[in-house]
């Protein structure tokens, strides 16, 4: 446990300043708990003489001779019915107030420290684990769903913050005031204390018992709302299949079944949690009952009713600390069950090491060459003894049947993945030894399904080339024979394209998408069944600004229309993970091969 709190602490390092400020203010505000009852106690007993146990001088023998002096001058005004001396009155008076406003004003300083600290570290944190993510590889997100990073980057971090913010505040303060009004009951009365206290240890037995339900139900919540976050994002980025095949009450029932087994659990937290305090208060009782009935029974001088008061009040002040505590422990089971799981993230590493001395590379003019590569997906083969030479400014399309392993080609050019045997070069560089930002800032990458972010149209070109300016961004989209639509936009260039796109064609995202890559002006362009998904007037459009796009830059093609790639000066046909033909279009259609029976295959479709 102390490991765990560790870790979470380290994560306010920054801030620690603070940290230490509200530390120190709960330290104080816990000391102040039973400074409030001895004053209460003792002004009590000068109010009402009869209660004192003596005279205030002989009680306060230990004090400096001013305030000696002072509190015997109030005593002795209270005494002649308040018409000695008014002013000590007022002041004696006015100390339960002062204690009181001096309780309130570091509790308050304790809470909102901390609470500063662990909003701006827990925010410092999901900034990193938010960077880190996406800084892993393509082969993580592949195993990993969108709702359940959410939940991890957004639920989990929020348990650590109630640590830093709140439970910080308990394990500090609330033991130092147990603490101060256990010594402060053994100084007073110690006998009486000792007696109070028989029963206590009987409590921690259901409290470890709890503790162990809360750790495996904590567990059990957390995945089921990474559930519902996975099946929230699945919903909402597929509305449209949802409506079309009247998957609402499928995925309604799904949804409500998951919540109800997180009620479900969470419900045995709060039993857990919530069971310990009564259990405190009804042990509390009694031990003030045996208190009074050793006091009514016993042979010996009683303590007088300031002191017994005193007593009264320190007890039940222990209630609300020792509750505290008790659900300290459950809390911290939950938080460590959430947290786990933020740590397990960070400490993961990506399967894709970046060189430690990166060597430079320059794409422009260079040849791409794939030197007998290997590569699989969990152990599938999916390319099997790849070897090719892409000279520079060649057009190269990639043919095959789905599952050929077309795109692995370009996912491997790009470095998503590395190949597990072999390796892909450029101008004779392992892609291996060059940062990843260096290579992928040397490709321009147009697929079959654009991505655009909800913004606006100007700001989705200029990912191409961050810091281009607005006649830049307008040329780029001329060049790819946007700028006639965007402009008949309301808005133009200022119109948001919507969450994925969603206000545009699917002819006028391919557009914005290849004035991206035109802004990029990379001498690598990889095309992915860029014009798979349009229909023949669409088509034409993006096809002529592709056209353009492709003029001096070395260009991979993976197609499936092979209506899109008669003019490659390669063509490299893909069946079952390997080459196994080359050549132009004529000369592949007169070899009668694999590409001959794909383009007979397609073309009565054609006609």
């Amino acid at each position: 446990m102390w490991k765990f709190l560790a870790n979470v602490w380290g994560l306010a390092r920054p801030y620690r300043a603070r940290l230490v400020l509200g530390v120190a203010a709960g330290v104080l505000a816990g000391l102040i708990e039973p400074l409030m009852i001895a004053t209460v106690t003792f002004v009590y007993g000068l109010v009402f003489p009869s209660a004192n146990a003596g005279p205030v001088a002989n009680q306060l023998a230990w004090a400096p001779g001013w305030l000696r002096d002072w509190l015997v001058s109030a005593e002795q005004a209270l005494s002649a019915g308040l018409r000695g001396n008014a002013w000590a009155v007022a002041a004696l008076l006015a100390t339960i107030p002062a204690v009181m406003f001096l309780r309130g004003l570091f509790g308050y300083l304790n809470a909102y420290f901390l609470q500063w600290t662990a909003v701006r570290a827990i925010a410092d944190l999901r900034v990193k684990l938010f960077a880190h993510l996406l800084n892993l590889s393509s082969s993580f997100f592949d195993r990993a769903t969108s709702g359940e990073l959410i939940s991890r980057v957004m639920n989990d971090t929020a348990a650590l913050q109630h640590v830093i913010g709140n439970i910080t505040g308990v394990i500090v303060k609330d033991p130092v005031t147990l603490a101060s009004l256990l010594a402060y009951l053994l100084w007073q009365q110690p006998k009486i204390t000792l007696i109070s206290m028989v029963v206590l240890p009987v409590c921690m037995v259901p409290v470890a018992i709890f503790s162990r339900k809360i750790r495996r139900s904590s567990r059990a919540a957390q995945t089921h709302v990474a559930e519902l976050s996975g099946l929230m994002g699945e919903a909402f980025a597929g509305n449209r299949i949802v409506k079309a095949y009247n998957l609402e009450p499928r995925l309604i029932d799904q949804f409500r079944t998951t919540a109800r087994k997180f009620v479900t659990q969470y419900m045995r937290i709060v039993r857990s949690s919530e069971i310990p305090g009564p259990l405190l208060e009804f042990v509390g009782a009694i031990s003030v009952a045996l208190v009074l009935l050793w006091l009514a029974f016993g042979h010996f001088a009683r303590p007088n009713s300031s002191d017994f008061l005193a007593v009264v009040l320190a007890i039940f002040s222990m209630y609300r600390p020792l509750k505290n505590l008790t659900r300290l422990h459950n809390q911290l089971e939950q938080a460590r069950a959430s947290s786990q799981r933020v740590f397990e993230l960070l400490d993961m590493r990506s399967t894709l090491a970046e060189p430690p001395k990166p060597v430079p590379l320059k794409a422009a003019g260079a040849e791409i060459e794939f030197d007998r590569v290997e590569f699989a997906y969990n152990e599938k083969p999916v390319l099997k003894d790849i070897s090719l030479r892409i000279a520079p400014g060649q057009l190269v399309a990639v043919v095959g049947a789905s599952g050929s392993g077309k795109t692995s080609l370009a996912n491997l050019l790009m470095r998503f993945y590395d190949p597990q045997r072999g390796a892909v070069r450029i101008g004779g560089v392992d892609l291996r030894d060059v940062a990843m930002q260096d290579l992928r800032s040397q490709i321009a990458v147009v697929t079959q399904e654009s991505v655009l972010f909800n913004d606006t149209i100007r700001h989705n070109i200029a990912l191409g080339r961050p810091g281009a300016t607005n006649e830049e961004i307008e040329a780029a989209a001329r060049h790819a024979h946007a700028h006639d639509f965007i402009m008949a936009k309301p808005g133009g260039y200022e119109a948001v394209v919507g969450q994925a796109g969603v206000t545009l064609s699917g002819g006028e995202r391919q557009r914005i998408a290849i004035a991206r890559a035109v802004l990029k002006n990379a001498p690598i362009l990889i095309l992915d069944e860029a014009t798979s998904a349009l229909d023949s007037e669409s088509e034409r459009a993006v096809q002529a600004a592709l056209d353009d796009l492709m003029q001096g830059r070395t260009t991979i093609c993976i197609a499936h229309r092979l209506s899109t790639i008669h003019k490659a000066d390669v063509i490299v046909v893909l069946h079952e993970g390997r080459i196994v033909e080359t050549g132009t279009h004529q000369q592949l259609l007169a070899r009668g091969g694999t590409y001959r029976k794909l383009h007979d295959l397609q073309m009565p479709s054609r006609k």
